[in-house]
């Protein structure tokens, strides 16, 4: 499947093939999306299958307007709308109390649905067009490496996708915030770009992170995002170490790295990321395809700060490697 450059026709064909229950990818300022109409479970077992997902997984449905809420979920608190009009659109996810006419399929089969609206032009007008909600996960194999280009999505599921809307690259580059707030208790399910000091600051009351909790929500499974080459993750001294060991076995190595110190490794395959968060971010995924069609024995990450603006890439990272 080549992707479709974007222009009035080519959302207007999306928005219709959304309707006859085909399957569009789209980019979002995250990562692209494998999209789908929200109320049509038919359409919606399309994505489990092209991506090999679990039934039992949920999916995140994307909003034109946060007004769509009320389409979608019950007792929505005030802290929704709270988070809404901070945060929307924007690389927020909402998870609330459904509504009984959402369908079973979107939501893993929970009375839980994840919501949010976009902050990419390209994701609003097709929302608009298509007038619903657009059940999108990652345009990718399950478990696998999210796309961020549209060649990504074409590389990975091929013609198992009706339309690839070319968005160019995600800004933001790593999957939304996801936030609970069925409970008294406010939880992060996911970490994100929002960080949980701008939803505290927005709510004004602590905001958990999530443990053993009871809602399921995209990417808490161990093992995501991750390359097919075994990837390691570790402190630069390790990292080196493990270099040196591999190297000398005659093992086809590969580094991710982004301190000073070791952009002048002797390696073939070295890829040298940003030390800023964000710029860490959005580059993090293209990184790790690279690295992992090269072939290669393995690839050794190094290990980002503790820090809260790098929640999101060390959860990533953590759950990418071995």
């Amino acid at each position: 499947m080549t992707p479709t450059a974007v222009n009035p026709q080519s959302i207007e064909q999306a928005a219709a093939l959304l309707r006859q229950g085909k399957l569009v990818a789209i980019p979002t300022e995250t990562v692209y999306g494998l999209g789908a109409d929200a109320a049509n479970p038919e359409a919606v077992a399309k994505i489990f299958a092209a991506k090999g997902r679990p039934a039992d997984h949920p999916l995140i449905v994307h909003l034109a307007y946060a007004l769509q809420i009320k389409d979608w979920a019950i007792d929505i608190p005030e802290a929704a709308w709270r988070l809404a009009s901070e945060f929307w659109p924007g690389p927020l996810t909402m998870v609330l109390r459904k509504k009984a006419s959402v369908p079973l399929a979107v939501t893993g089969g929970q009375d839980t649905v994840a919501l949010r609206v976009p902050n990419n032009p390209v994701a609003l007008w097709l929302l608009r067009v298509f007038d619903g909600g657009i059940a999108a996960p990652s345009a990718n194999r399950f478990g696998r490496i999210s796309p961020t280009l549209a060649q990504h999505v074409a590389d990975e599921l091929g013609d198992a996708v009706d339309c690839i809307l070319d968005g160019g690259p995600c800004s933001v580059g790593l999957e939304s915030t996801i936030i609970d707030l069925t409970d008294s208790q406010s939880t992060i399910l996911r970490p994100g770009r929002i960080s949980r000091s701008q939803l505290e600051e927005v709510l004004q009351r602590p905001v958990g992170l999530k443990s053993q909790h009871k809602i399921r929500a995209p990417g808490m499974l161990a093992a995501h995002y991750a390359p097919a080459t075994p990837a390691y993750l570790c402190e630069s001294g390790t990292l080196l170490n493990l270099f040196d060991e591999q190297c000398g076995q005659g093992k086809q190595v590969g580094v991710l790295a982004f301190s000073p110190e070791l952009s002048a490794l002797p390696c073939e395959h070295l890829l040298h990321l940003p030390a800023k968060a964000e710029a860490y971010e959005a580059a993090l995924y293209s990184a790790l395809r690279k690295l992992d069609s090269f072939g290669l024995d393995s690839i050794l990450v190094e290990q980002p700060p503790a820090m809260e603006e790098w929640a999101a890439v060390n959860d990533r990272l953590g759950k990418a490697t071995l």
